[in-house]
């Protein structure tokens, strides 16, 4: 296998994770929240997910526990910026900092364990190609994840659901003043986003790499946050930004096995890298921002 065959057949399956806590955090943003707290309840996600796999219990009932155990984080990020309108960004990052502990204390006594992960799932004919047929071949929550992107993208687009999210973020007063329930559409937002951000660590810690070490999420969440920026609060956008990351994440593995003449440091921090550099470029971009950005976002909302 090619390094470029490594990283077509690989890319999906990594920029899932990036890609499922990205698409909650779309919805969370959409609705004027400013949830930084995804990758603690990546973290909780992923440790909930592996240890109820590790018992037997299967994946489909692993990803349902670590989608709920996001949610409840979420809820409790809720409750403070919404109940008691905190300030959102300081409430994240410290439901963030609790996710994490919380993680790190759970998994303690599962650390370095290994379980077995998902099946590949191939369309016929299009997986036997040559250098792209890996793309092809994927488990199915690969499968699911782009269905998923879809539903979200059509959610927006064409469903009265999606205006309503899209109105409550850019002007809350004005969708209450019409009848609309802004916090409790909040709510229901905030809970997609820990649940989502939730499967994503299942997915990490079950699928991807089915073993359960501490800080195995690895800036994952904040890197989702940042997609959500790439992307420009447009699903499409957001897939495109996953993969990219996905394929730069592999591309440092292909590099340090080629033996590339760089320091394996300076590989490993490729993704980071990137996303600083993106993230630079599209906020320096302000027309493109105000066209598609969130005009209370991170604002608390009192009727």
């Amino acid at each position: 296998m090619t390094g470029l065959s490594f990283i077509l057949a690989g890319m999906l399956a990594a920029a899932t994770p990036f890609l499922l806590a990205a698409l909650g955090e779309l919805v969370v943003e959409r609705s004027g929240v400013l949830n930084l707290g995804v990758e603690g309840m990546m973290a909780l996600g992923a440790v909930v997910g592996f240890i109820v796999v590790y018992h037997g219990a299967g994946h489909v009932m692993g990803f349902a526990a670590a989608g709920l155990a996001g949610m409840m984080l979420a809820l409790i990020f809720g409750w403070l910026a919404l109940g008691f309108r905190a300030n959102q960004v300081a409430v994240g990052l410290a439901v963030g900092i609790l996710g994490q502990g919380m993680s790190s204390l759970i998994g303690n006594s599962y650390e370095s364990l290994t379980i077995t992960g998902l099946p590949k799932l191939s369309v016929p004919v299009l997986s036997d190609l040559p250098v792209v047929g890996g793309l092809f071949s994927q488990d199915i929550v690969v499968w699911l994840s782009l269905l998923v992107t879809l539903a979200i993208w059509a959610m927006f687009r064409y469903s009265h659901l999606g205006l309503v999210l899209r109105a409550v973020g850019e002007n809350p007063q004005a969708a209450h003043a019409i009848g609309y329930r802004v916090i409790a559409l909040r709510y229901g937002a905030v809970m997609f986003g820990g649940a989502m951000a939730g499967f994503a660590g299942a997915y990490a810690a079950t699928v991807y790499t089915p073993l359960w070490a501490d800080g195995m999420i690895a800036g994952r969440g904040w890197i989702a946050l940042a997609l959500v920026v790439f992307g420009t609060w447009l699903a499409g956008r957001v897939f495109f930004g996953a993969c990219l990351f996905g394929a730069v994440s592999l591309a440092s593995l292909v590099a340090q096995t080629e033996a590339w003449p760089v320091p394996s440091q300076l590989l490993s921090s490729l993704p980071y890298l990137v996303t600083i550099i993106v993230l630079g470029i599209i906020t320096s971009n302000k027309r493109l921002l105000k066209e598609n950005g969130v005009a209370s976002l991170g604002e608390p909302f009192g009727k």
